[in-house]
């Protein structure tokens, strides 16, 4: 299990919900680049996934742009709400 730095942690603790780029940025405070960062290393990790902003499609995951990071909705994984209960 890997240590979670304090800005992952920030981040994971608002995504329990699905939470839009744009409000994780406004909820947590910290920059773009640390955020963009801190989401691709969560996402490379399974801690977080992509989801259906619209909820169409209930659990479903959908396609991830890097280039894009601000048009995506993220929430944390299983693994993810595993990870945070036992670094506590």
């Amino acid at each position: 299990m890997r240590k979670l730095t304090p800005s992952e942690r920030k981040i994971l603790d608002r995504l329990i919900y699905p939470e839009p780029f744009e409000v994780i940025q406004e909820e947590t405070e910290l920059a773009y680049g640390e955020i963009r960062d801190d989401i691709i290393n969560l996402m490379n990790s399974r801690l977080i996934e992509v989801v259906d902003p619209e909820g169409l499609k209930a659990n479903s995951i959908t396609a991830f742009d890097s280039d894009n990071i601000k048009r995506s909705t993220y929430r944390i994984t299983k693994s993810g709400i595993n990870h945070m209960k036992k670094s506590v």
